[in-house]
């Protein structure tokens, strides 16, 4: 029997108008990988803008034998990015299946 293995990348473009030193951003950042590392127990990474202030690239990549519960995860990704704290808004989230 053929095993399947799914591998999930999100890469997730933030907004923090509210930052006006890199030192607030990354604290908003920071925060928001650390929620998703445990909620999730994901590989997540700031991967652009690393010398914006008010802009991010997170990326987030979840593995599965089950397709149907990586698409539930991104369901919570997606909520867990609504209720961050720190005045991040999402701009993008792209899904790349691998």
């Amino acid at each position: 029997m053929e095993e399947s293995i799914h591998v999930l990348l999100l890469v997730v473009d933030c907004h923090i108008p509210h930052a006006q030193s890199l030192k607030q951003k990354r604290a908003v950042v920071k925060s928001l990988i650390g929620r998703l590392r445990a909620r999730l127990n994901a590989s997540v990474a700031e991967t652009g803008y690393l010398d914006e202030w008010q802009r991010s690239v997170i990326a987030v990549s979840l593995v599965s034998n089950n397709r149907r519960y990586l698409q539930q995860q991104v369901d919570i990704i997606e909520q867990l990015l609504r209720a961050s704290t720190g005045g991040l808004s999402v701009s993008n989230i792209e899904q790349h299946w691998l």
